[in-house]
């Protein structure tokens, strides 16, 4: 007859210690127990257990021993659970401080529960035995030549099982699915630390699409900036999963509601100013998408997402880690406790060697240890997989501020009355102007004027304006320039107004400390040759701005491999002859197209408008925006009116 209450024994596999398991039995449903206890979800599965005096096939819940023990410490010091889960979690806290040395005494304390599975011969493992089988286990992932390694290692090269993402899957996005699923069952944290534009989110949305059965519910930490392009991500490519956007006021208050969806996306503010919320979840998988957030380790935000409860942490991150190991630590902290050792441990066994030493040894030490859990593909490691030509569009959330000033905006043109006939035209091109101008930067919108095209504009914006934390696009791009610059790539940013061009130069230079020169209408033609010179040169400058009239044609910038397009122009051959600058003869590399837009503003709108209708595109917008003036009340207040749920709270 099972037990009243919850236990915990481990079962080893002496033929692949990397596949022994922690079970949990007993009570009348150990899935709940275990998430009352904040036990990370397992797999239901069976195992012979010692009952009495004899061997029972019991129903049991099964986890592999790394997310076991980091869901077990801190139930080291329980008295109101049954013994054998208070003596395993002692095991998991002893192993986590490296205190080997008394694992011999809590062995001795383990009842007759805590080791009571059977080998396949049916003999009960001894205490000793399974607390050893559990150390070997958990140490698998930090010995470069373990089995656990060697098998993540050849999954980087391996096909995933059919894969359930509506998406054409290049090679490499496969076989990273298929790493992350082998990490996952074996219960390995891991970091996918591919190129910016080669596919993160999509092999990620591939790793959610194979685990979930409608049991599991998934987290997904992210900028806020970005919290609408996942959930778009997610429905285009995963479309049988259901999503939930846990922002703003209204979200939800009780953790059993976070539970009827598939993925719940929330930001990092969201995640530490809920960190008791989403801590009573047991969640299946928690992605950190741009974990250099977290790379702090001593900050709120980082404790608040090391504390969430799961079977699998994945961090996701532009930025090259082995390249950065404060940040490095940090991140590994997350998607494996201890793997590294404490902070002091890695500074004197890697930091200070590597990055004062210049100690090869160490460096490779480094790079064995942490080679089965952090993969990183290069672009040109994967060209042959690559068209010339990548586009995407990225969509960001829009901030509290600009939500305010948006919904104004909207209000105070139909309250006035747009008028008839020229002025109705003028009316709703100044209001489609003062939209783009919020959806760009509170800043730029400044009051309720046209600071207009380059032509227009005659101030320069003030220095230290506070421009951060202000815009989800201006958030955004610099987010993405920072990796653009880390792996050794340039980038051209378009934008239609000078007024947008001054202020991310400030910001650009403030917050990434790069000079990046404004190509503009006022430039003269000797102070334009000067700067495409510059820029094509190897000593040249990260980021060229250029002003999508004075620059979309006639240039040649092959130096830059990644192109963005700030504001739209929404005449699709406009944008192309200014990609064109990059993606023309010359260039040897894939460009990469970022084609920014506002979540739940006209600037999705007419986005998503322009992508049904690509073909004829030309014919729909014309040269400019003229076309939108012919709308009615009615049609255009549908196309521009704020959709309130996409604004960050």
């Amino acid at each position: 007859m099972l037990p009243a209450s919850l236990h915990a024994t481990f079962e080893p596999d002496p033929h692949h210690p990397s596949h022994g398991r922690m079970l949990l039995w007993g009570g009348d449903d150990p899935a709940t127990d275990a998430a009352t206890l904040g036990l990370p979800p397992g797999d239901p599965a069976t195992a012979h257990i010692l009952q009495g005096d004899e061997l029972v096939e019991t129903d049991v819940l099964a986890l592999p021993a790394r997310p076991a023990a980091a869901g077990m410490i801190h139930l080291a010091d329980r008295i109101d659970i049954a013994p054998s889960l208070a003596a395993w979690g002692r095991v998991a806290s002893a192993v986590r401080d490296r205190h080997f040395d008394i694992l011999d005494k809590i062995a001795e304390e383990l009842p007759i529960e805590g080791h009571s599975a059977a080998d396949p011969e049916g003999h009960v493992w001894t205490a000793r035995a399974a607390v050893a089988a559990f150390v070997e286990s958990h140490a698998e992932l930090g010995q470069p030549d373990s089995g656990l390694s060697l098998a993540l290692t050849t999954a980087q090269h391996a096909l995933p099982e059919t894969p359930r993402v509506q998406a054409t899957l290049r090679p490499y996005q496969a076989n990273g699915i298929a790493w992350l699923q082998t990490a996952t069952d074996n219960g390995a944290g891991v970091v996918l630390a591919d190129d910016m534009g080669l596919g993160k989110t999509l092999q990620s949305i591939g790793l959610l699409a194979a685990r979930s059965t409608g049991e599991q519910t998934h987290l997904v930490v992210c900028p806020t900036s970005v919290v609408g392009n996942w959930q778009r991500e997610l429905a285009r490519f995963a479309p049988q999963l259901t999503t939930h956007l846990h922002h703003g006021p209204k979200r939800r208050k009780r953790a059993d509601e976070l539970l009827d969806a598939d993925v719940i996306i929330t930001s990092y503010s969201l995640a530490l100013r809920d960190r008791k919320l989403l801590g009573r979840v047991c969640w299946d998988t928690v992605i950190l998408d741009e974990a250099q957030t977290v790379k702090n380790h001593r900050s709120q935000t980082s404790k608040a997402v090391r504390g969430l409860t799961s079977r699998q942490h994945i961090a996701l991150t532009g930025t090259p880690v082995e390249n950065r190991l404060a940040e490095l630590w940090a991140i590994m902290e997350f998607v494996n406790p201890g793997l590294l050792g404490t902070q002091a441990d890695f500074k004197r066994r890697f930091t200070d060697p590597i990055e004062i030493g210049r100690d090869p040894n160490a460096a490779r030490e480094l790079r064995e240890l942490i080679g089965p859990v952090v993969l990183r593909r290069l672009k040109e490691d994967v060209a042959a997989d690559l068209p010339k030509k990548l586009e995407s569009v990225v969509v960001c959330t829009m901030t509290a501020e600009q939500g305010k000033l948006y919904k104004e905006a909207v209000a105070d043109a139909f309250d006035s009355g747009l008028g008839d006939g020229i002025a109705r035209r003028g009316n709703i091109l100044k209001l489609l102007t003062r939209l783009k101008q919020i959806c760009n930067h509170p800043v730029q919108a400044g009051p309720a004027k046209d600071n207009s095209h380059d032509f227009d504009y005659d101030h320069e914006p003030e220095d230290n304006l506070g421009l951060a934390d202000r815009s989800g696009k201006l958030d955004r791009i610099a987010a993405m320039l920072a990796e653009v610059i880390d792996s050794g790539d340039r980038a051209l940013i378009f934008t239609q107004y000078r007024t947008m061009g001054e202020l991310l130069a400030t910001h650009i230079r403030e917050q990434l400390n790069i000079n990046a020169p404004f190509l503009h209408g006022g430039v003269d033609q000797m102070g334009r040759d000067r700067m495409v010179q510059h820029f094509q040169t190897e000593e040249g400058p990260g980021v060229l701005l250029v002003s999508l009239k004075a620059g979309g044609t006639g240039l040649n910038l092959t130096a830059a491999s990644h192109v963005f397009h700030y504001d739209r122009w929404w005449n699709p051959a406009v944008e192309d002859q200014a990609t064109d600058r990059a993606h023309r003869i010359g260039q040897t590399r894939t460009v990469h197209v970022h084609k920014l837009v506002t979540a739940g503003t006209l600037e999705e709108r007419i986005d998503e408008l322009l992508m049904r209708k690509r073909a004829l595109a030309d014919a729909i917008v014309g040269e400019s925006e003229e076309w939108l003036t012919e709308l009615d009340d009615t049609q255009l207040r549908k196309l521009i009116e704020l959709d309130e749920d996409e604004v960050a709270q």
